[in-house]
């Protein structure tokens, strides 16, 4: 409490010595742990919880580690998106650097997470910081740490983060120097970012040049209470297509999200707004954000739908950006990656291309490295089935604003030929065969230790039928040479199933997929095959996952 610079969570802590002991001793028995590209948590008093003391000592503890490398050269490129005390982190963070000598370019202003990626590359930055939780509850906020190459950062470099933090004690105003007032901007080593020029250099490297207006379909957005909503705009008039109708109540940045349950276009009832902005106008194409703009959802005008809707899955939304990406590039070094929990249609459709291809562990800081292990190809495009796109060779990272752009500038060229994404998806289907995928997510919020109970059960006694048929193969990660918590296993009719952990949320994640060919005109049957195997599936590991 005494380092403790805010005074509402020392209240939280005064309250909690005054009356609830159990929740006291949750709070401080243990830390949050430097996890997936950093620390995201519930917002809250005590080493277990966000707060500007963890956030002091994560920025310190990668000073130690930026230092004991000696890669402060180009200094720290530090953001923060609009959820609560995001300021005020990032704020933080660039007083204990530049206490430490270590020069900090602070983007002073709400903004996407691309754009902070985007930045430590553009400003030859060593690394860079984001204050994020991304689609995270409202409740959450987060740190999340990127290398000099501009991607998330990966071992050793976390490992190294947070055994400084475990060794770090909390960090006082008087550690720092200045009085407490003392805004960063006032700081010697402390830059301020235009926000406007850098917002520029990112549509010149993501989008071009300005394009002439151009026909386009109808597209209704939502910022989900983010910090899109401004730059998809500036990004869609740069491609020449008209800006998109926004839902008014969640264009602005609100860190309450007060229209949502859970501000994840994922989730069930998230896109609602939208959908009912897009059938008032008549809309071609729904275009969601998610909070910090680093997640695309996508849905397509379909009168057979129910609401005259589909929603695209995050693997056929991946696989039309991927085909559009492999047409519109040339050249013998290109490659393709995607997660291994997401689709294999993505290798098909990069074989028949000549176009190599890497699956990657889940995640982007894997993803943006696949061409480090590729004999020097470059990578053209990355996606993961979690709604995350790579279409731009300059933001090492997924990005919902060029993605954003990219699916529109795909609709816009098929309805030139009278065609749809869906028509598109269909071809593909015909050509691949029937690629169907699903998740079964369950989450633990009540009881985050039985996450690893599941994964240490499945690990030991893993099943032997899935949907009548037999398993074929089971591989356990932990044993691979690049050790990660996942199990893959397979059916004798091809099923591919995949189980690991969230690293984010008490969640257990298990990602399904069926191939069906597509023999003539049999798309429906397809369809019907493939949607019935996966409701075979999903139920026998939703049972799974519930047994002792």
């Amino acid at each position: 409490m005494a380092a403790d610079p805010d005074a509402e969570t020392r209240e939280e802590v005064d309250a909690l010595l005054a009356g609830d002991a159990a929740e006291l001793e949750r709070r401080f028995s243990d830390r949050l742990t430097f996890g997936t590209a950093g620390l995201r948590g519930r917002l809250g008093a005590g080493p277990n919880a966000m707060n500007r003391v963890m956030a002091r000592m994560a920025a310190s503890a990668l000073a130690d580690v930026l230092l004991t490398r000696d890669e402060v050269a180009g200094g720290v490129a530090v953001g923060y998106d609009a959820r609560h005390k995001s300021d005020l982190f990032a704020h933080d963070t660039a007083r204990v650097l530049a206490r430490r000598g270590i020069p900090v370019h602070l983007l002073d202003h709400p903004l996407p997470t691309p754009l902070l990626a985007f930045t430590v590359r553009h400003r030859g930055c060593g690394a860079g910081v984001m204050v994020t939780a991304s689609h995270n509850p409202p409740a959450d906020n987060g740190y999340k740490v990127y290398w000099g190459d501009g991607a998330q950062i990966v071992p050793p470099i976390d490992r190294l983060i947070e055994e400084r933090i475990a060794a770090t004690s909390p960090i006082s105003d008087g550690d720092l120097g200045p009085a407490a007032p003392t805004p960063p901007q006032h700081l010697d080593g402390v830059e301020i970012l235009d926000v406007d020029e850098t917002v520029e250099a990112y549509l010149d490297a993501t989008i071009g040049s300005r394009r002439s207006p151009r026909p386009g379909p109808k597209v209704a957005y939502t910022a989900l209470h983010g910090v899109g909503g401004h730059i998809v705009s500036l990004a869609f008039r740069r491609a020449g297509l008209d800006p998109p109708v926004p839902v008014p109540a969640q264009q602005e940045p609100d860190g309450s999200f007060p229209t949502v349950v859970f501000p994840n276009p994922e989730e069930p009832g998230a896109l609602d707004l939208v959908l009912d902005l897009a059938r008032s106008h008549q809309a071609g194409l729904v275009v969601a954000n998610d909070p910090d703009a680093d997640r695309l959802a996508v849905a397509v005008a379909d009168p057979g739908s129910e609401g005259g809707y589909r929603l695209l899955t995050g693997d056929e939304l991946g696989v039309l950006l991927g085909d559009l990406r492999i047409r519109h590039t040339s050249g013998e070094d290109r490659l393709v990656a995607n997660s291994l929990v997401s689709s294999s249609l993505l290798g098909a459709l990069a074989g028949e291309a000549g176009v190599a291809h890497r699956e990657t562990l889940t995640g982007f800081k894997w993803i943006m490295r696949a061409a480090a292990e590729a004999d020097g190809r470059r990578l053209i495009y990355g996606y993961e089935e979690a709604l995350g796109y790579a279409v731009s060779e300059a933001v090492r990272d997924k990005d919902g604003i060029s993605a954003a752009v990219a699916v529109v500038d795909l609709a816009a060229e098929l309805a030139a030929d009278g065609r749809t994404l869906l028509d598109r998806l269909d071809e593909l289907s015909a050509r691949f065969g029937l690629h169907a995928t699903a998740q079964v997510s369950p989450r633990f919020d009540d009881d985050p230790g039985r996450v690893e109970a599941v994964m240490s059960g499945l690990r030991t006694t893993p099943p032997d039928t899935l949907a009548g048929c037999a398993v074929t193969s089971a591989e356990d990660f932990l044993t691979h040479d690049q050790p990660a918590d996942l199990l893959r296993w397979r059916t004798a009719d091809g099923d591919r199933i995949i189980v690991r952990p969230s690293g984010t949320e008490p969640k257990v994640k298990c990602y399904l997929e069926v191939i069906v060919p597509v023999e003539g005109d049999g798309l429906q049957a397809a369809r019907r095959l493939a949607g019935a195997r996966l409701e075979s599936l999903s139920g026998d590991v939703r049972a799974l996952l519930a047994a002792d």
